[in-house]
């Protein structure tokens, strides 16, 4: 006898069952058909990148997340006596892969390029609530376009996805890397050898609060004054009018910062125009988006409960294709954290109760001289669009029937048994009313489609 194999699932990734593929599956097609009302149109890459494609793009703390694969054959011997073991990654998110896609096929693209993307990533990171190691993210990009309204149209596109899940209290913070920037190493004087470092820090602060962030900043070579500057200056955030206002007078002795504030304003104009309200919004100086292609405005979503962390992430990233092209092309986009977008939806119970019940019908087999009966049912009813299974096992009694269609959440049943099919006639059994009637074979559509449409 073979020895037993451990049956569990690798850390960090899931199986998902049928009644919860019902679910991710809404929640997909919300988010997609929001993509497509946007105009986006979809791409796919491979879930295997070159690893030198993917590795000195995020930051230091992001490459070691990296789910590297070990180089094959004799390559992989030469490997071992150089230490050169991988020549390929996984997919670590779906932005990179873009700036591939986008600089192989430059020429081929009409711009501004925009595209949607929902597919698997993979991050050798600890497990956590929330946070696995295989999860699939929902990403919006446009490539092409430098102006603030390619961003306000991401962050609008952001708020319609997350206003149709219902998913409640809410906020997209949104910031500048230029205000970012120019505040760190202009105001509080930090050098610009330690600005990746500080933003690293800063970013930090949802999960580690100001004392954190502050012993992060001493960690990382900022002198006391530095980091007691940094914290002070940074420590913004609310309505963006509000902020703005401030803001202006606090900083009104570094011109430099104008630039940015002035594109921050034109933004919210243009937010505002689109239906976002503001108090959905909070210009947040802190926010850092700790990865470091970032160049213009950022944006994260925060859900205030459950706390779960940011569930929506993106930002402007003005080099990150010309690293592959030779030639800078402009791009924006965000990621949807469909998968914490998910935990949110299941905790608060957002659900529609019919969404896990996709079979509208079961046809139920009187006996095994009626078997061929049901199955000519069962496929017109296919045939006229209608979701529809047959019990596929020897004959059972109605009543075991009837139990097995409740448990698949089938809410109804039709039964063709001897009298009715001599009648040209199928009895329907509502399960939720547990009422039942007798129509005509010509109708069942037809009897059908109204309670489902009313459900």
């Amino acid at each position: 006898m073979s020895p037993k194999i451990s049956v569990r699932a690798a850390a960090g990734t899931r199986d998902f069952l049928p009644e919860e593929m019902a679910l991710r599956n809404y929640v997909r097609n919300v988010i997609e058909t929001s993509f497509q009302r946007f105009g986006f149109q979809p791409l796919e890459t491979p879930a295997i990148e070159r690893l030198d494609v993917l590795t000195g793009k995020y930051g230091e703390e992001a490459d070691r997340l990296v789910f590297k694969i070990l180089k094959r054959g004799r390559e992989l011997e030469k490997g071992l006596e150089s230490g050169d073991l991988a020549d390929l990654a996984l997919r670590y998110d779906l932005t990179v892969p873009l700036a591939r896609v986008a600089a192989m096929n430059h020429g081929s693209l009409v711009y501004p390029f925009k595209r949607y993307q929902i597919q698997p990533v993979w991050r050798a990171e600890r497990q956590q609530k929330g946070r696995y190691r295989e999860f699939v993210q929902c990403d919006a990009d446009i490539v092409g376009s430098s102006t603030i309204s390619a961003d306000a149209e991401i962050i609008a596109l952001t708020y319609e996805i997350l206003t149709a899940l219902g998913i409640p209290k809410f906020c997209i913070h949104v910031n500048h890397r230029s205000i970012l920037h120019d505040i760190i190493t202009g105001v509080c004087g930090v050098t610009e050898d330690k600005f990746v470092a500080a933003c690293v820090a800063v970013d930090k602060y949802d999960k580690i609060g100001w004392e954190g962030v502050r012993e992060e900043l001493d960690r990382r070579g900022l002198t006391k004054t530095m980091v007691e500057a940094v914290i002070t200056a940074l420590n913004f955030s609310g309505l963006p009018a509000d902020v703005m206002a401030e803001t202006a007078k606090q900083f009104e002795e570094f011109p430099e910062l104008l630039s940015a504030y002035g594109e921050m304003s034109r933004l919210f104009e243009e937010l505002q125009a689109q239906g976002v309200p503001e108090e959905s919004l909070s210009f947040t100086h802190y926010l850092a988006r700790g990865l470091d292609y970032y160049t213009g405005p950022i944006f994260e979503t925060i859900v205030e409960e459950p706390k779960i962390g940011s569930i929506t992430g993106g930002g402007r990233y003005d080099q990150l294709i010309g690293m592959f092209s030779g030639q800078d092309i402009p791009a924006t986009g965000t990621t949807i954290g469909i998968e914490r977008i998910f935990d949110v939806m299941r905790e608060l119970h957002l659900f529609d109760a019919e969404i896990d019940a996709p079979v509208q019908a079961l046809v139920a087999v009187f006996s095994k001289e009626t078997r061929l009966e049901s199955l000519k049912i069962a496929a017109e009813l296919r045939r006229a669009g209608i979701k529809t299974e047959i019990y596929l096992d020897e004959a059972k009694k109605l009543g075991k029937q009837f139990a097995y269609a409740d448990k698949k959440r089938i809410p109804f049943v039709i039964i063709a048994g001897p009298d009715e099919i001599a009648k040209g006639e199928v009895t329907i059994k509502d399960l939720k009313k547990g009422e039942q009637k007798v129509v005509g074979r010509g109708k069942i559509c037809q009897a059908l489609r109204a309670p489902i449409t009313q459900s």
